[in-house]
């Protein structure tokens, strides 16, 4: 589980937009550019090139 004050500065490395914690699936996801970031071991993977498009 990520910390609330990570989750409060952490923004969309591409489109620098807010993101939504999908806890469940452990993703970072930016509606506005439809990709998920992964979470491995309560890291935040915020590259562009590795991310899920949806």
């Amino acid at each position: 589980m990520l910390d609330k004050e990570l989750l409060d500065i952490l923004a969309c490395p591409k489109c620098k937009g807010d993101l939504e914690y999908d806890r469940e699936n452990e993703k970072l996801i930016c509606h506005a550019c439809r990709l998920k970031y992964s979470i491995k071991d309560d890291i935040p993977i915020m590259l562009i090139d590795e991310a899920e498009k949806f």
